[in-house]
């Protein structure tokens, strides 16, 4: 198995910190008593994952009766859409973007089949939301509104406090997928308009399959999961112990390292963006003009293709994308970038490259050394060397409409 490579896909999934893995390992063997039983052994792993439940609650700036531990993104999003509607029967609607995870639009189109109503925002060429279409699009039968804190595939930031203003004006519940955005962007749940919010273990350095809803106190919730009544009744099943600790460890590193590791990953980023673009024609950032995350950028190269151009990279051992891990199997062009309405000849030539603390300044001179020559082979190769391949968009826009 090939383990030496160049690695800026860390919006898809971290490496496991030596120092997540040597808190985790001795719950897998030397302390694996259950955390609900009443004898001292199990009690004793007890107080372990409430410490790292306050860990979390740190991170987050949240109590720490506030934290309900999940397998991860996608369980705690499907959970806090569900929560919220289970919560207020009497409510049918529900506000989105068009370029959330598919763990909220999936969601969202099964709701649709049940009789929900679902609003699906649009984005501009930056890739942000018009608050004045939210704002136009809240009524009194809204019971959700559910957007990302920041994108996974071109890193853009939403105003989610100025959402959450006008979500809270309205009545209706505010969930935000912050799978993204945690450990890159500073939280404060005690002076957020956010009543739950979502994160993943496998995005900050932790395991797979490990991750946590915060839902504010008062917030009415009804549980997805029911059996044991663990987690306070709000997500039952006996706790992954092991995962649990590592999250509580991730998160205490991520508010150690996050002011100085944001700074040093933004600079490498400007760096990547900046001199691909002087050294390339014909390409461009898409989000740019929008804050983003400092890790994460998403570069459009013209009149090619986006899995060629990851072919290429991949034959000198680096690592990136051409959009979401969750639906990278499709050659399909992105649904995010399809939404910020980019031209054919860019949208299937967008490559994601996403750093982490573990990135060096090594690694980012080897990608721009190669990448000028990837692009140029490909471009040599390419039937298109100009707009005018703008006739295979409108027929990609005829099959869309069929």
């Amino acid at each position: 198995m090939k383990k030496d490579c160049i690695y800026l896909d860390n919006n898809a999934t971290t490496k496991v910190d030596p120092l997540v893995v040597e808190a985790m390992l001795p719950y897998f063997s030397e302390f694996y008593g259950n955390p609900s039983s009443m004898h001292a052994f199990g009690g004793q792993v007890g107080k372990a994952v409430n410490q790292a439940r306050a860990q979390v609650a740190a991170l987050l700036g949240a109590d720490e009766s506030e934290i309900i531990f999940t397998s991860g993104g996608t369980e705690g999003d499907n959970a806090a859409i569900r929560a919220a509607l289970l919560a207020q029967p009497e409510k049918r609607h529900i506000i989105t973007s068009q370029v959330e995870h598919p763990a909220v639009l999936a969601q969202c189109k099964q709701l649709e089949s049940k009789g929900y109503t679902v609003t699906y925002l649009s984005v501009n060429r930056q890739g942000q939301i018009d608050l004045d279409e939210l704002e136009a699009a809240l009524t009194g039968d809204t019971a959700l509104v559910s957007i990302m804190y920041a994108n996974n595939e071109t890193g853009v930031v939403f105003p989610i406090e100025q959402i959450g203003l006008r979500v809270k004006e309205k009545g209706a519940l505010f969930h935000v997928d912050a799978v993204q955005a945690v450990g890159k962007i500073p939280m404060n749940m005690k002076t957020s308009t956010i009543d739950m919010l979502t994160i993943s273990g496998h995005k900050i350095h932790a395991p797979k399959g490990i991750g946590a809803l915060y839902v504010r106190r008062g917030t009415r919730f009804r549980p997805m999961l029911i059996g044991g009544g663990q987690e306070r009744g709000r997500r039952s099943g006996t706790p992954n112990v092991p995962g649990i600790i590592a999250l509580g460890k991730a998160a205490e590193l991520e508010l150690i390292h996050l002011e100085t590791a944001t700074k040093r990953e933004r600079k490498m980023r400007d760096r990547l963006e900046q001199t691909l673009i002087s050294k390339i024609s014909d390409c461009e950032i898409n989000g740019y003009g929008s804050e983003r995350l400092p890790n994460t950028t998403n570069i459009g190269f013209k009149y090619i293709e986006g899995e060629a151009i990851l072919f290429g990279l991949n034959q000198y051992g680096i690592c990136a994308s051409s959009g979401s891990a969750c639906s990278s199997g499709s050659l399909e062009p992105s649904h995010v970038l399809r939404a910020m309405g980019l031209p054919y000849t860019i949208l299937h030539g967008s490559i994601r490259f996403s750093l982490c603390r573990y990135t060096t300044e090594d690694e980012i001179d080897a990608v721009i050394a190669v990448m000028p020559g990837i692009i140029d082979r490909l471009r040599a190769l390419s039937p298109f060397t100009d707009d005018k391949a703008a006739w295979l968009q409108e027929h990609e826009q005829t099959l869309a409409i069929k």
